[in-house]
């Protein structure tokens, strides 16, 4: 078997369909879902993927080795519910996998939308991530949120994006914010690290600055400056919960 496509679900009903079907040219496609109660799993099944449930919700990154742990083919390509290949990004795919040239994983540009638009600055273009690789050379990192590929092997580099409808509208961005603020701030306490309110007063303010000047978000008009705000309150909440996991434990 040449190529395996995996991706993991939960509730993903409004967007699995159009991953799914882009991903169809694979060998295999194989879902591992932790518990979905919408029709996630009938969906996967007409599109003849492999659906896989697991009992509980380790994380991303873990949940992503068991999806990896199961596929079979040589060379793993690996979406999130809600992105989808173009007939370009497949095509330059293909001839990847056709003429690797020494290297055993692809960096690909990922396309994100926020609220309906596309964005081209704020951090989230280019957006490389590595979604293209050989199965027995890379192993997904075992962060239960923001997870990362670790490659062993060379590298290179694609030109055609994955789309990503990222953010739909203001609560599913605020839904995010907080499921994301809580798991990284429990992250950051086992991992001993601490703050105070004047740690998230700076990392909020910072994330802010970042966004909307150095990464140029102010290009994104009302959207650029939505995100910059939103990736504020987000760092600033991380911290405040961190703040107050570890008054806690005293």
């Amino acid at each position: 078997m040449r190529v395996s496509a995996i991706v993991i679900t939960r509730n993903a009903e409004p967007t699995i369909r159009r991953c799914l079907e882009s991903l169809r040219w694979a060998d295999e496609i194989v879902v591992v879902d932790s518990g979905s109660t919408d029709r996630t799993p009938e969906i996967c099944g007409e599109l003849g993927a492999f659906f896989h449930v697991t009992a509980d919700w380790p994380g991303h990154g873990p949940q992503k080795n068991r999806a990896l742990e199961r596929a079979r083919g040589e060379w793993i390509v690996a979406l999130d519910s809600d992105e989808w290949l173009t007939p370009e990004a497949r095509a330059d795919i293909e001839r990847a996998i056709a003429e690797p040239a020494g290297k055993v994983a692809f960096a690909i540009p990922r396309r994100s939308s926020f609220c309906g638009r596309y964005m081209r600055h704020s951090g989230w273009w280019p957006d490389r991530v590595v979604r293209l690789f050989r199965r027995d050379s890379a192993r997904f990192s075992e962060d239960h949120t923001h997870d990362r590929l670790i490659v062993n092997g060379a590298t290179g580099k694609l030109t055609s994006p994955i789309m990503h409808e990222a953010i739909t509208d203001l609560d599913q961005m605020l839904a995010k914010m907080n499921l994301y603020s809580t798991t990284s701030a429990a992250m950051f306490h086992h991992n001993g690290r601490r703050a105070s309110l004047i740690t998230a007063l700076v990392h909020g303010g910072w994330a802010f600055f970042r966004t909307y000047l150095l990464r140029l978000g102010f290009l994104d008009g009302r959207e650029g400056f939505m995100l910059a705000v939103a990736n504020a309150e987000g760092s600033y909440y991380r911290y405040l919960k961190l703040m107050l996991l570890g008054e806690r434990k005293r």
